[in-house]
């Protein structure tokens, strides 16, 4: 849910308008619109080449990760974690695009630690790969939009802890 449709329901909620702090927490998300849209943008161009850059980082860093026993061991095991690197990545970029963390909680970490640990995926290797993802994904950016879209890929970082 956007800022906007949070400040119009709260309001509604109440029987009020809109108070001053509300409309002007909506003027700041009208004038981060731009840049939410490039990063949002940048990081959809680019999920391939993240994808890849995150993924090799990982198993670089934890090479036991694609060993024989290793949770991406095997083709089917790597294709369905290259899958989820770039469903994390999508999951950031809602963040971004909303200017708020609730699509990241809603669509994707409610449960997602309980299924990971029903699979056996130890939790601080999600949380290394997340890491690893978010890396790739702020070398592309400027400082500013880094610094902007940093926070939501340590929201999920932390989620996953």
């Amino acid at each position: 849910m956007s800022v906007v449709s949070q400040v119009i329901l709260k309001a509604d909620d109440e029987l009020r308008y809109p108070t001053n702090g509300e409309l002007t927490s909506l003027t700041q998300f009208f004038q981060t619109g731009q840049q939410r849209v490039r990063i949002a943008t940048t990081l959809a161009e680019n999920e391939k080449k993240i994808v890849e850059q995150a993924s090799k980082r990982l198993w670089q860093k934890r090479p036991d990760f694609i060993s024989p026993g290793g949770n991406a061991y095997g083709q089917r095991q790597r294709a369905q974690c290259l899958r989820d690197f770039g469903w994390y990545l999508r999951l950031a970029t809602y963040g971004v695009l909303a200017g708020d963390k609730e699509p990241i909680e809603k669509i994707g970490i409610i449960g997602a630690r309980e299924m990971y640990n029903a699979l056996g995926v130890p939790m601080p290797g999600m949380a290394e790969s997340i890491v690893c993802l978010k890396e790739a994904s702020l070398a592309l950016l400027s400082q500013e939009d880094a610094t902007a879209a940093a926070p939501y890929f340590d929201y999920i970082i932390q989620a996953m802890s």
